[in-house]
């Protein structure tokens, strides 16, 4: 049967295709777990996430500059303004990643990483002509910057999938902490920047930075086929999974997750302002942030590790986070003048934040089934770029109402706690066998085309056709080829986006 498979030429569309086995030169694929060029690719896609996110996490220093040069303009709109530049960045990373997979799927991963690091670092150099211009910065650095972020972050993580498989968790938890590391030193770094050479330079330094990652993705080279392409119609049919939206547990989690997400990057945004206002002018605003990446870096180890134990509750362990960390954000108006206590307010949000973080991809593993997890995690992040545009914006404008961020922090933390109890309505509903059923099982039966044929068959019908019927195998087996390709690149894709 294998060899008749072989020496079939299938035509599709009335073109031959060149690569008619691709499902099984793809089964035979493994990646090399090791060696130089897959080192190298380790430190490059550590390079890109890191220094992306270590931007965005620093942001709060481009806040406390912008909020004191609108002040000296006597602005009563400065702290929105100022926040509305830091919250767009990140909230465009999350609402374009789903388009970042898309687009990484269409036209490859060096293409689309390259592409995000010229937007970005393009973004990054013209916001250095801007000088404190916010108007313009939301454009530059806010939704260009966040855009190029987007397209270079999910691809820079897919390619670690096609050098790395016996190693590849302990490979994603090192890039992960990328973004731990470099929140540190970039927190720093752009505040001795802006002291030194002022923000112009300092935007046109950064740039350069970024400009690092189209380099980076000329070593991101793919080390198996790209899959085939299907035809447009079925292209339509088939690139968004509707059926993950039938899942009742799933769509709790995707309503909740993104609510509880409204008072997230409040403290990332608007803590050097913070502990200018509460605390005092001579204490470090850098340190409390610099402390959440520290511990985020070993939440993400820690609760990494008891997520993966056999009777661990990993929605419970996200609903502990939430709660935790928007506990922590309602006590920090409380720390008024003890910045000691801060920083343990500081350090304990950081550990719960990594826990939140490195349970996505597990839990919607969990709800979704392995094939429904990608486009699972694509659709929640996407809902969540809401909330994290919105809350720093929202913190903003209570703090030019009442010159004080006790409000701000305080409503901050209300969501996430409510949240986090809320998520135990996933408990009242019942595990169906239809939300069991892995993700591509439900795609199976889908119509594809009217035309070519109805409903995907599995491999077992596949070779019964193949010996009954010759005329239709040439229709139906390279529409079963790409879907068992695309199945294979969703599969690498879950990785990139199980580390957001």
């Amino acid at each position: 049967m294998e060899e008749s498979l072989k020496s079939v030429k299938i035509i599709q569309n009335g073109v031959k295709d060149k690569k008619f086995n691709d499902a099984e030169e793809t089964k035979k694929f493994c990646p090399p777990d090791g060696g130089s060029k897959a080192w190298i690719v380790m430190l490059c896609s550590f390079f890109c996430n890191g220094l992306l996110f270590g931007i965005i996490n620093s942001s709060g220093i481009f806040h406390q500059e912008f909020s004191r040069y609108l002040e000296s303009l006597n602005d009563t709109a400065a702290s929105r303004k100022a926040a509305l530049v830091e919250s767009l960045t990140m909230g465009t990373v999350f609402m374009m990643s789903p388009v970042s997979g898309v687009l990484t799927d269409c036209v490859g991963i060096r293409v689309t990483t390259f592409l995000g690091g010229a937007i970005a670092s393009g973004g990054m150099f013209i916001s250095s002509f801007c000088d404190y211009n916010v108007e313009f910065l939301t454009f530059t650095f806010g939704i260009m910057f966040g855009l190029g972020g987007a397209l270079a972050y999910t691809p820079s993580l897919a390619i670690l999938g096609h050098y790395f498989k016996n190693r590849l968790g302990i490979v994603n938890g090192f890039v992960s902490a990328g973004s731990s590391t470099f929140t540190i030193i970039m927190s720093y770094l752009i505040d001795w920047l802006l002291k030194t050479v002022k923000i112009a330079w300092t935007f046109r330094i950064l740039a350069i930075l970024v400009a690092g990652i189209m380099g980076c993705a000329l070593v991101f080279k793919p080390l198996h086929e790209e899959p085939e392409k299907l035809d447009k119609r079925t292209q339509c049919k088939t690139a968004f999974n509707v059926s993950i939206w039938k899942n009742k547990r799933y769509v709790i989690w995707a309503i909740l997750v993104p609510f509880s997400l409204f008072g997230y990057f409040v403290p990332y945004v608007h803590m050097p302002k913070f502990v200018e206002v509460v605390i005092s002018k001579d204490s470090d605003g850098k340190l409390p942030v610099t402390c959440i990446g520290v511990t985020s870096l070993l939440g993400k180890l820690i609760f990494g590790y008891l997520a993966d134990l056999p009777k661990m509750n990993r929605i419970f362990l996200q609903q502990l986070a939430f709660f935790v960390m928007g506990l922590m954000v309602m006590l920090m108006p409380v720390c008024k003048g003890s910045f000691p206590w801060l920083i343990v307010a500081s350090l304990c949000m950081g550990l719960f934040d990594g826990c939140f973080i490195s349970l996505l991809g597990p839990v919607a593993f969990e709800l979704c089934g392995h094939y429904g997890a990608t486009q699972a995690i694509g659709f929640i992040l996407g809902l969540c770029s809401v909330p994290l545009t919105m809350g720093p914006y929202l913190a903003g404008i209570l703090y030019d109402q009442t010159s004080s961020y006790t409000k701000a922090f305080i409503y901050a933390g209300i969501p996430p706690m409510v949240g986090a109890v809320a998520l135990f309505l996933i408990r009242c509903v019942k595990v169906t066998p239809s939300s069991k059923k892995d993700t591509h099982e439900s795609l199976q039966y889908q119509k594809i085309s009217s035309n070519d044929f109805k409903g995907s068959l599995s491999y077992k019908e596949a070779n019964e056709r193949i010996t009954n019927d010759a005329g239709r195998i040439k229709k139906s087996m390279p529409l079963l080829i790409s879907q068992k390709n695309k199945q294979y690149k969703n599969d690498q894709r879950c990785y990139s986006y199980s580390l957001l």
